[in-house]
């Protein structure tokens, strides 16, 4: 999943995070950074290839956004995640509860 490789890295992570709370223009971006706005147009590069942020025109300026598509997917992978493990931790939960009497 290219998404998981994209976020490996945090400053990807947090660009991600930053776009959460809505769309913000390159140098928006950038200037939450402490590295080059070169530098910070390769990760966004590399979002767009995982499909996790997408980029419009608004005049001169290039305003990034999360996309939804890619997202999605991400969400709906950590949710059958989610479905094979919480019947499996809350198993585990209960018996450890029955081993130490705490129930």
């Amino acid at each position: 999943m290219d998404s998981l490789a994209a976020l490996a890295d945090p400053t990807r992570r947090r660009i991600v995070e930053s776009l959460a709370a809505g769309p913000l223009s390159s140098g928006e971006i950038a200037s939450r950074f402490p590295i080059t706005k070169p530098a910070v147009s390769q990760h966004l590069k590399t979002l767009r290839q995982a499909r996790l942020v997408r980029v419009r025109a608004q005049a001169q300026r290039r305003i990034y956004e999360l996309d939804p598509e890619g997202v999605g997917e991400l969400a709906a992978w950590v949710g059958r995640l989610q479905a094979f493990w919480a019947p499996r931790l809350d198993a585990l939960e209960a018996n450890l509860r029955q081993e130490t009497g705490d129930e």
